[in-house]
This record gives structure tokens, sequence and C-alpha cells, in this order.
């Protein structure tokens, strides 16, 4: 046996990890992003009151780069080198898993862009200090509302996709069945994270507030 065909396969462990890190903690992000932001559906002092409590987290800046900054960097990267080295095959074969292979690349790089632009400009630039007054400022640029409503829906669609992929490539959807539950799980969540981020993007783009009434029900 040759020391090439002795040796692991480190692709096979990377591609692994990238898959494990898009949902956890790259998808645990979203999630918890989208739920904090949500606050703006009952009010700009209960976003700006939850914005500063989450500053208060102990260790937040270690939490952060553990298992949030340093786990998105290797996934965007990895991600970035599996787009240049993947070859799409839509056009000879237009199958619904080549289409989904294409654009989950192409989703990925929107997200990747969007979510480092976000991070950098509400979470670096502001100190995590920006309020309600401010994101609704910035999205009266059109522009900059454009931008932010298809990150979302590429970053909810990469989500969805992903946890499909992820639990066939993990074996924990090894049947025809559970492929099926688990596409129909990834629809699910991708679904419900396109609705929710448009509906906090409504919310500060025209200052509405659907469920201000949970202020006067305490």
């Amino acid at each position: 046996m040759s020391a090439t065909e002795s040796r692991p396969d480190t692709s096979y462990f990377l591609r692994k990890l990238h898959s494990l890190t898009g949902v956890v903690p790259v998808g645990a992000f979203l999630a918890e992003h989208f739920w904090s932001n949500s606050t703006a559906l009952v009010g700009a002092r209960q976003y700006d009151e939850t914005s500063q409590t989450l500053q208060t987290i102990p260790f937040r800046l270690f939490v952060e780069w553990a298992f949030i900054f340093l786990p998105m960097l290797f996934h965007g990267g990895y991600g970035v080198y599996i787009w240049l080295r993947g070859q799409s095959n839509v056009s000879n074969y237009p199958w619904v898993k080549n289409w989904l292979f294409t654009l989950q690349r192409y989703t990925g790089l929107i997200a990747f862009a969007y979510i480092g632009w976000h991070l950098y400009t509400e979470r670096w630039l502001t100190h995590g200090t920006s309020t309600y007054a401010t994101v609704a400022r910035d999205l009266r640029n059109p522009w900059y509302l454009a931008f932010f409503l298809v990150g979302v829906l590429a970053s909810s669609f990469h989500l969805g996709v992903g946890i499909w992929n992820f639990l066939c490539k993990w074996g924990l959807a090894a049947t025809a069945r559970a492929q099926r539950a688990a596409g129909q799980l990834g629809v699910l969540v991708g679904v419900t994270f396109s609705v929710v981020g448009v509906l906090i993007l409504l919310s500060f783009r025209l200052n509405w507030h659907p469920f201000a009434s949970y202020i006067t029900a305490k």
C-alpha cells in the first residue's frame, strides 16, 4: 500500500465539519439573531432593551469568538473553496438536487457577504450598541433595504437546504422516507426564517409593531 493510499481523506473530514458548522453554530446564531431582532415587532424600546441585555452576557467576547465568529469564518471560507472547485451540471441534468446544489452555492456566497457586512456595521462599528432608531434610519435607504432583504432570503434558503444536507451527510436521514422528511424540515425552516426576517425588516422600515399589544397585556 502506498503512502498516498494510507493517508486519511482530509477533505472528507473538512466537508463533514463544514456541514456541521453550517447548522451549529451558524444556524443557531441566525436563530438567536432573528429571535432577538423580532422584539422590534413589539416596540422600539423592547428592541433596545434586548440589545443592551445581550451586551451584558458574561464572557461574551470569548463565546462570540469561540462559538460564532471562528466557526462562521471556517464555514464561509471553506464554502468559498468548495464553490470554486465545484462544477454545476444543471444545464445537462436539470434535476432538483442539482438545482439545490447550485442555489446552495450562490446563496452561500450572498449569505457570507451579508452576515459579514451586518456584523461589521452593526456589531463592530457600533460596538454592539446599535439602537432601533439607527437601524430604522439605515433601512430608509432603499439600496440598504434591498441588500438586507436579499441577504435575509439567501441566508434562510441556505440554512434550510443546509439542514437537509446535514441530516443526509451525517447519516441521520439514511432512508428515502427520512430524507423526504429532512427535506420537508429544511423547507419549513427556510420559509419560517424568511417570513420572520421580512417581517422584522418591515418593522424597521415602516415603524410597524404588530405585537405592541404585548406591552399593555402585562
